[in-house]
């Protein structure tokens, strides 16, 4: 039986009650907390930075998922260590030199992961894999929630668990973008470890239930 890691992202949480959102999924069946860090330039939006994470920190029982979409990456790998991350992810069109990206964050004992945008194609990453602890789908454009789910994901998912296979590498996939109950089976059927829920989990009237739906549904 496979157990198919749930991440809500908390950019999808209510800000002004931000402490009742991250209870409420240390109380669920959630496995993670989905941090989405923007800067404006990498993508055109703002979310949140180091203080609000720390806050978030302070209160989160489960694993910190921190994903990067921001230039130059590499300046704040000690600082989100610091901060108490577990798993740090950078945008692969974000690095130059994406090898010496992956080592640094091992290096702060922090796993190491890759997030693709839409069109950035997976055979991108065969060099790479073995190093990569994490690779975070997009399957909406990155820098705003609620977007509609990318149909041409369930392809990419398949090419990535081929090139991880082929390789013997241990590396998840994430998907990140339009996760509901009409697509979630579907992406673990086709290879998925994680799935982030935004909008979906933190727009619902009964949040906990949802992310219990998706345990079931995920449940293969």
């Amino acid at each position: 039986m496979k157990h198919t890691i749930i991440a809500p992202s908390i950019l999808a949480a209510d800000f002004a009650n931000l402490q009742r959102d991250i209870e409420m999924v240390n109380n669920s069946e959630a496995d993670w907390f989905h941090l989405d860090v923007m800067d404006g330039v990498f993508v055109p939006n703002i979310s949140f930075g180091m203080p609000v994470i720390k806050s978030i920190a302070a209160h989160a029982k489960k694993t910190l998922d921190v994903h990067l979409m921001i230039i130059d990456p590499d300046r704040y790998i000690k600082t989100f260590a610091d901060l108490g991350t577990n798993i740090l992810t950078v945008h692969y069109e974000a690095c130059t030199h994406l090898h010496r990206s992956l080592q640094a964050i091992k290096a702060e004992g922090m796993q190491a992961g890759v997030a693709l945008n839409p069109h950035t194609n997976v055979s991108l990453l065969e060099d790479t894999i073995n190093d990569i602890d994490l690779v975070c789908m997009m399957s909406v454009n990155p820098g705003f929630g609620g977007q509609s789910f990318i149909e041409n994901t369930y392809k990419k998912v398949k090419q990535l668990r081929k090139i991880i296979e082929a390789n013997g590498a241990a590396t998840k996939i994430e998907i990140d973008g339009g996760v509901t109950n009409k697509n979630a089976k579907q992406l673990v059927e086709a290879g998925a470890d994680v799935l982030v829920a935004g909008s979906y989990v933190f727009g619902a009237s009964n949040p906990i239930q949802i992310i219990k739906d998706l345990r079931k549904l995920t449940t293969i």
